[in-house]
């Protein structure tokens, strides 16, 4: 796949500065870019890489101050972070092919509703009376188990695990080794018997267009459900326990973890690493910084910062005063 300057930009609709005749094969970061190759320049800070960049083209954001220079190319954008998305969409690859709408070798049971256009990949299992909407791509070794319901267009990876009555909705992308639906944590002490399980009887509901990384777990409620709203977005190896509910376009990044029955508003952001004590509210768009550790609940808007967690400009301000008082003591020492 090569397009032009030209072509580029009537998928970006930006404005050209500058002339390549070039046929860009790839995009890539500055530093990496070869001669037929697309970049972009996000942040003014990164303006300095271009002079030495190979790149032909870059996609620049509308208040770049340096000129792209002879037979290369800016395509001027309102946001060039989002742009370039578009422009890896171009480029993208095929996705894994399907010899067959259903592998020889998958199970299903005959109760189980199959939409139009929809894929189910070698080795995968779908369970009694599972309901999968139109063109739901399933992957090679993934088990759907009873009674689960996944919306349209929604994909699922290899070794991904939805257990049973969990309902995931339209545009949804689990990536491999997620599971969905697994028992919540629970279990209390008991003196004939040790430690006793408590049952989860629950479920997992996901919204439209959420997506779960890979090796994330997202349990099922003890009772009633654990609930992702439309756009939420979980990283890689992040633990979501049981009955909590997080708003619309949420995103947690990789390591983090929520205990039982966390409620977090729309647009909340949770740091990699960060842990979230159980019964604990953050309120819309709060922001939780990476390693974080909260405690108790947040108001909408905060950011906030540190273990425990409080308020980021006065996390940041303790931190100053432990960097100069450990100075102070060094130079007292020497």
């Amino acid at each position: 796949m090569t397009y032009t300057i030209q072509e580029i930009n009537e998928v970006l609709k930006g404005t050209i500065v500058g002339d390549t005749s070039i046929k860009m094969t790839a995009p890539e970061q500055l530093e990496l870019a070869g001669a037929s190759e697309i970049s972009f320049i996000g942040n003014k800070k990164y303006e300095k890489y271009w002079e030495s960049s190979k790149a032909c083209a870059a996609i620049v954001n509308q208040d770049i101050s340096i000129e792209p220079g002879e037979n290369k190319a800016f395509i001027k954008v309102r946001n060039a972070d989002l742009a370039m998305s578009q422009v890896l969409e171009l480029f993208a690859p095929s996705t894994p092919s399907f010899p067959a709408s259903i592998h020889p070798s998958a199970s299903v049971d005959e109760t189980a509703l199959i939409g139009n256009g929809t894929r189910i990949g070698a080795g995968s299992y779908i369970g009694p009376k599972v309901v999968l909407g139109e063109n739901v791509t399933i992957y090679p070794n993934v088990t759907i188990l009873d009674e689960c319901t996944i919306g349209k267009n929604t994909i699922i990876w290899s070794g991904a695990v939805i257990r049973e009555r969990c309902h995931l909705g339209n545009d949804c992308i689990i990536h491999p080794n997620a599971t969905i639906g697994a028992d919540g944590f629970g279990f209390r002490p008991c003196p004939e018997r040790g430690l006793v399980k408590i049952p989860q009887i629950g479920n997992v509901i996901l919204g439209n267009g959420v997506e779960i990384g890979a090796n994330s777990c997202v349990d099922r409620g003890k009772f009633s459900s654990t609930i992702l709203g439309d756009g939420c977005k979980i990283d890689n190896l992040v633990q979501i326990g049981h009955n909590s509910v997080l708003g619309k376009f949420c995103i947690m990044a990789g390591n983090s973890g929520l205990a039982g029955s966390v409620t977090l508003g729309n647009g909340v952001i949770i740091g990699g690493s960060a842990s979230i004590k159980d019964h604990t509210t953050i309120g819309d768009g709060a922001i939780v910084g990476a390693g974080s550790g909260v405690t108790g609940d947040i108001p909408a808007g905060k950011t906030m910062l540190g273990y425990p967690a409080i308020d980021a400009r006065d996390t940041l301000r303790q931190w100053s005063i432990l960097k100069r008082l450990v100075n102070e003591s060094k130079k007292k020492s020497v």
